[in-house]
């Protein structure tokens, strides 16, 4: 990997993110590499005065954080074919994202600026979700008719969307129908609906239930949240399907899609969102000898295993 311009996405509000962004800054400036460093957060999204004041793309962006900043880049970045390198410095759980041990800076043989322009890495591609929400034109404009007005998105998203309610003084549920492929599967009422990827099967969709997917399969999993009916389960259906989700019931029911926990919009009864795979995988750079999907499962979900057996066996 050639470097002349690397973009630092820091995590707003960790200290010990600001302070390794200054080292690598540094290090960077050293090497004769163009460097712009932006924090990202809840508070702050640096990507739209980025993509809009910078004359060139990155080469790569180096995030420093947890898995919710790398989030954010990949929905920003993903459709530019920017490659995305994270470490987990002042992060959670870290699933996206590298041990901050093997970020080494310095003149050594094994630093990360030797490993990267020895292209000692590979490039792991994530399939991500893209959302359309169509208005309905009848909303709009009284007088058009009944079909659909204008569009609102693409919203995207490496882990998930979901719908969720938007009024506190009423009882948090919706009822929401869902098509796929021009085909109308259910009706779930409870309190929303989660479209994951198989990376976000380990978030939102595992909490409400749902089934665990390796990212090296691609498809979709459709999960309920608290549905009020023991039929309605969590499917996974293949990456090229169609979803349409439709609010039901009276206009006062709103109800807030949401792409990987940040607000996208609100839709309304008559609206209607589409969902699909997106065009754009998000590119992100593995810099693991051997990464086992399983031993991070192991490491970062706590799986115990046999609770009477005191270390698993040698087989």
């Amino acid at each position: 990997m050639r470097l002349e311009r690397v973009w630092l996405i820091v995590r707003a509000g960790s200290q010990a993110a600001q302070r390794q962004a200054r080292r690598c800054a540094e290090d960077l400036h050293a090497r004769g590499v163009a460097v712009v460093t932006a924090t990202s957060g809840l508070a702050s999204n640096p990507f739209p005065g980025l993509l809009a004041t910078e004359p060139h793309l990155p080469d790569l962006a180096l995030v420093l954080g947890g898995d919710g900043t790398v989030l954010g880049a990949a929905r920003h970045l993903a459709p530019l074919d920017v490659p995305i390198l994270s470490f987990n410095v002042g992060g959670h759980l870290g699933f996206l994202t590298h041990d901050r041990r093997l970020l080494r800076l310095g003149d050594q043989p094994d630093s990360l600026w030797q490993r990267l322009g020895d292209d000692h890495f590979a490039l792991e591609r994530r399939m991500m979700l893209e959302a359309r929400v169509l208005r309905a034109q009848s909303r709009l404009e009284p007088d058009a008719g009944s079909g659909d007005g204008e569009a609102d998105g693409p919203h995207l998203a490496l882990n998930d969307l979901y719908f969720r309610p938007c009024l506190d003084e009423v009882s948090p549920t919706c009822l929401l129908e869902l098509e796929i492929d021009g085909e109308v599967v259910d009706q779930y009422r409870g309190d929303g609906l989660i479209i994951a990827t198989p990376t976000g099967s380990t978030g939102y969709a595992m909490a409400a239930g749902g089934p665990i997917l390796h990212p090296g399969i691609e498809a979709i999993v459709v999960n309920p949240i608290c549905p009020m009916s023991l039929s309605s389960r969590a499917v996974v259906v293949p990456p090229r399907s169609q979803l349409c989700v439709w609010p039901l019931g009276e206009l006062s029911r709103k109800v807030k899609l949401w792409k990987d926990g940040a607000y996208a919009t609100v839709l309304e009864p008559g609206d209607r969102c589409l969902v699909q795979r997106s065009d754009h995988p998000a590119l992100l750079v593995i810099l693991d000898q051997s990464p086992s999907y399983y031993r991070a499962l192991t490491r970062k979900l706590h799986w115990a295993g046999d609770l009477t057996a005191a270390e698993h066996s040698h087989n």
